[in-house]
């Protein structure tokens, strides 16, 4: 169960990952220092490297990891499920967001990936991998090059090398992830520096297969449970939250209280509230 079966989606034969690493551009910085303040300016520098990707804090109590369906994941994903979880409105802002944030020609790890990743369709990136639970899902995947089977909540390492990435995507997934501290760091190592992760999320969830912290939330804690996360590891850039709720109002409404009328519809309009929360490895590159 631990170890992650590589594949690549035309023939399902097993790869081996090639690990590469990816020089880190350094800054030169003058001023004026003392002896002994550039003796001692190495000793910080190295002190702050190695504590970049780890975590600082647990985010989760042993409660707030517990779901009510205590099965392996493995049990409940066995069979594919050929559907969107998440209605053509929130894919189409989900898109966008990618179109707008993802740069072509990049290397991309779609995290707890299914049968489709959302991608914008005219956009070429250098390389797409894939992870999730259920083989005939990615496999039928075509934004993938290859993918791996690999149960998160049982092992966190990712089989990838250091600075392997330029993005990390999450869809409306980490709302059953045990162990997010750890999986959190891992993105941290596997992306390049000022790679960003993109963590995207709904109202909707298997109820059963959801932690508890996210079971019993509200929409606003479970936005701030992932903040959270991207808190707790050493070196994640601030995290940003985007919000797109369903709204019968005209787009742009400055009409008093129409906040209070966009979250009445995000409940009970039938449409899927869109929240994302994105953060980048050490800087955000300038645009």
């Amino acid at each position: 169960m631990g170890m992650a079966r590589l594949l690549p989606v035309s023939s399902f034969q097993i790869q081996t990952q090639t690990k590469t690493q990816t020089r880190i551009p350094r800054f030169e910085y003058h001023k004026h220092t003392t002896h002994e303040q550039e003796q001692d300016q190495p000793n910080q520098a190295r002190t702050r490297s190695s504590a970049a990707g780890k975590i600082q804090r647990k985010v989760l109590t042993k409660q707030g990891r517990a779901k009510l369906n205590r099965f392996p994941d493995r049990d409940f994903y066995s069979y594919p499920r050929f559907v969107t979880h998440v209605d053509d409105r929130f894919i189409t802002t989900l898109t966008g967001l990618y179109r707008e944030r993802l740069s072509p020609g990049w290397e991309i790890l779609d995290l707890m990936s299914s049968w489709v990743s959302h991608l914008p369709e005219e956009v070429r990136y250098k390389r797409v991998v894939g992870h999730g639970l259920n083989v005939q899902e990615l496999a039928r995947n075509a934004r993938l090059d290859y993918f791996i089977v690999k149960d998160l909540n049982q092992d966190q390492k990712l089989e990838f090398g250091d600075c392997s990435f330029d993005a990390v995507l999450c869809t409306v997934s980490v709302q059953y992830l045990q162990q997010p501290e750890k999986v959190f760091a891992e993105v941290f190592r596997v992306l390049k520096p000022g790679g960003v992760f993109i963590v995207s999320f709904s109202n909707r969830m298997f109820y059963e297969k959801a932690i508890s912290s996210w079971r019993e939330g509200t929409s606003y804690s479970r936005v701030q449970l992932v903040v959270q996360y991207f808190q707790c590891v050493e070196g994640f850039t601030v995290p940003e939250i985007i919000r797109k709720l369903p709204s019968t109002s005209p787009e742009g409404s400055n009409q008093p209280f129409s906040w209070i009328t966009k979250l009445f519809f995000a409940f009970f309009a039938g449409s899927d509230p869109f929240y994302a929360v994105l953060s980048y490895k050490n800087f955000r590159p300038s645009e």
